[in-house]
């Protein structure tokens, strides 16, 4: 198998809350949008970020995800700058997101923030110094 990730599901419970938090709010183009069904965003040249209706997740796996408190991921979304990761942590804000925290500076040295999409699945906004951050830049 080959080291890599193709897409990354997220099961959401209203999927029409989520498309106008992302689309709506945060400016996102979607890549494939079937009503009640799924979400998709192109988010790298080879990875789709995909948000699953909740009804069609069950359909498919047969099973309900586990509910309650915080989602056990986060994802991330590297700047260049701490100064973009207080301009995306408002645009966060304004697009209606819950728990946003300001960012702060980390001890390993980079700028980061969090905010949480409508299902509760958290985004780190970050600047990240180091070479592994600087790598995952467009």
């Amino acid at each position: 198998m080959d080291q890599r990730v193709s897409f990354i599901t997220l099961v959401v419970t209203d999927l029409e809350a989520t498309r106008k938090f992302y689309v709506d709010g945060l400016g996102w183009e979607p890549e494939l949008h079937e009503v009640g069904e799924v979400l998709m965003f192109r988010v790298a040249d080879k990875v789709v970020l995909s948000l699953w209706a909740e009804d069609a997740f069950v359909a498919e796996v047969g099973h309900a995800p586990a509910r309650g408190g915080v989602p056990p991921i986060t994802l991330a979304h590297n700047l260049a700058t701490p100064q973009g990761v207080d301009t995306v942590l408002e645009q966060a804000r304004i697009a209606g997101a819950s728990h946003v925290g300001d960012a702060v500076e980390r001890e390993w040295g980079g700028y980061t923030g969090y905010f949480a999409d409508p299902d509760g699945f958290r985004w780190e906004v970050a600047y990240n110094p180091g070479e592994i951050g600087q790598s995952v830049l467009p």
